[in-house]
């Protein structure tokens, strides 16, 4: 299908070419409403029998799989590569009520430069967790050749009223200082312990939900116990936020900078001020809206990123821990152990005692 042609059939929805990002709406209004917009989309194809959606258009490559779990609880997982820069935003139909909340699990797959004279990129997953109230407004920008998969849990009030003790909650508690807000989102990087592995135990169930008579109670297991440690972490968060309302967000800037700050780790941090100038705003917006985005401060969400990224080097490759320091930006090695003990709670030398 040609670009043109996808133009004239997504029109009424489609605010086209903005910013050097294509904008791309999603009705999410329901799940059920998601699901069924999707299935109609152009370049969808739908299996009803194994309740997948195969998309193929111009922007976006990737498959949707779907499930109702239990009474007011659903569950989508989304495999997309995107062939253009793109916004994808949430939309809602204004006489279709809006009442479900959504937990979000979404992870980007990307390439870090490194100094290395033999390595020059290495794989990098980002992995970002987020709470949506419903009828908020939400977007993110991802650019051409991104992988990612989203985990999407739709929690309807009487589902969570059901399983979520959140009324028990001690209103000083931040995640509950965020509920009685009018503040519709909060973020959280990478909060669950495993995630990924769980999320990928759930997807394989999925995959194989016609082929085995228990995969029902299987999936609804493996799905309350993600949900479970989700908001059992977030309870323990101990965070101070604003609660910026998302609609607010310059998501272009945020993901400009978010794009400069991950993917080069082995250079220092050049600050709030320049940053802000590189993309034209102003250094509190760029906080503020970072930190509504990401959960975190721009400085420590780039610590934290080239922590990451030195335990992936520990654990992938046989570079020296010395070299790896180097990698992320730390002339010390001392300096390097004790920023990574902080985040993992080891030493380098302790996940891998062989290379020190």
């Amino acid at each position: 299908m040609n670009i043109s042609k996808w133009y004239q059939l997504i029109k009424p929805n489609f605010r086209f070419y903005k910013d050097g990002f294509f904008e791309f709406p999603y009705l999410a209004n329901t799940p059920e409403l998601f699901i069924e917009s999707t299935i109609k989309s152009p370049g969808s194809k739908h299996d009803t029998e194994e309740q997948v959606v195969y998309r193929n258009n111009p922007f976006i490559k990737g498959e949707m799989r779907y499930r109702k779990i239990d009474e007011g609880l659903w569950l989508t997982i989304t495999n997309l590569d995107f062939k253009y820069d793109t916004v994808i935003k949430s939309n809602y139909a204004k006489e279709i009520p809006s009442d479900h909340y959504s937990i979000t699990f979404t992870v980007f797959d990307s390439e870090v430069k490194l100094q290395n004279r033999f390595i020059d990129k290495v794989p990098f997953q980002n992995k970002f967790w987020g709470f949506k109230k419903p009828g908020t407004d939400v977007g993110a920008c991802f650019y051409k050749g991104s992988k990612c998969q989203f985990y999407i849990y739709y929690l309807s009030p009487s589902w969570i009223e059901k399983n979520v003790p959140l009324d028990a909650l001690d209103r000083k508690i931040p995640f509950k200082k965020f509920l009685d807000s009018d503040k519709g989102f909060i973020t959280y990087s990478d909060i669950v312990p495993n995630a990924q592995g769980l999320s990928h135990e759930i997807l394989h169930t999925l995959k194989t939900f016609n082929t085995d008579a228990f995969n029902k109670t299987i999936l609804k297991a493996q799905t309350l116990s993600l949900i479970s440690a989700f908001f059992k972490n977030v309870f323990a968060d101990k965070r101070t936020d604003e609660y910026q309302e998302k609609s607010t967000v310059d998501y272009n800037a945020i993901s400009k900078c978010e794009l400069m700050v991950s993917t080069k780790l082995y250079k220092p941090f050049i600050g709030i001020d320049a940053l802000a100038k590189i993309f034209n705003i102003s250094s509190s917006k760029l906080k503020m809206d970072f930190k509504s985005v990401y959960g975190t401060s721009i400085l420590q969400y780039h610590i934290d990123k080239k922590m990451e990224l030195a335990m992936q080097l520990i654990v992938n490759t046989t570079m020296q821990i010395k070299h790896i320091a180097k990698e992320v930006g730390y002339e010390s090695s001392s300096k390097f152990s004790a920023t990574f003990k902080k985040k993992h709670g080891k030493l380098p030398s302790e996940v891998r005692p062989d290379n020190l």
